[in-house]
């Protein structure tokens, strides 16, 4: 499941809808990412997240078949919030669930790594005073590359 929404979600419900996909899995995965008061700028105050609907949902559907193809896992849930976000708000959530840990981990971290560098999200910090949009950090490209 994919979702590209403004409201927030529940990560307990989400993990339970995983746990519900049978009885093959014995390793449950999952990431919940949160806005943080520092980045690019420092005093954020909160987030404000765009996206380019139809291609941000191919773009992340194809990251979960490729991790399909690399690793075996049973089912996958990528939530990612946009719009107006504030200080400690959860902006993404990433479950995913194999028969083996090294396969739920392998594969949420690839996909963590190419959501921050290869879908259509922008993303501007907000402090008191400026807004500032933010550029991919050489740190996260040197992530995703390396699993090449």
């Amino acid at each position: 499941m994919i979702s590209i929404q403004t409201e927030d979600f529940d990560a307990g419900t989400e993990y339970e809808a995983l746990r519900a996909s049978g009885s093959g899995t014995g390793a449950i995965l999952t990431f919940s990412g949160l806005v943080r008061d520092s980045g690019d700028l420092s005093g954020v105050t909160g987030l404000f997240l765009e996206h380019y609907p139809g291609m941000t949902e191919q773009v992340i559907q194809n990251l979960i078949d490729e991790a399909s193809r690399r690793w075996s896992i049973r089912q996958v849930r990528v939530i990612h919030r946009v719009g107006q976000l504030a200080l400690s708000d959860q902006i993404v959530f990433v479950g995913v669930c194999s028969a083996h840990r090294a396969d739920a981990f392998a594969a949420g971290e690839f996909i963590m790594d190419a959501l921050k560098t290869s879908v259509p999200f922008w993303k501007k910090e907000i402090t008191g005073g400026a807004e500032h949009w933010v550029e991919q950090k050489a740190s996260d490209r040197d992530r995703a590359q390396s699993w090449d």
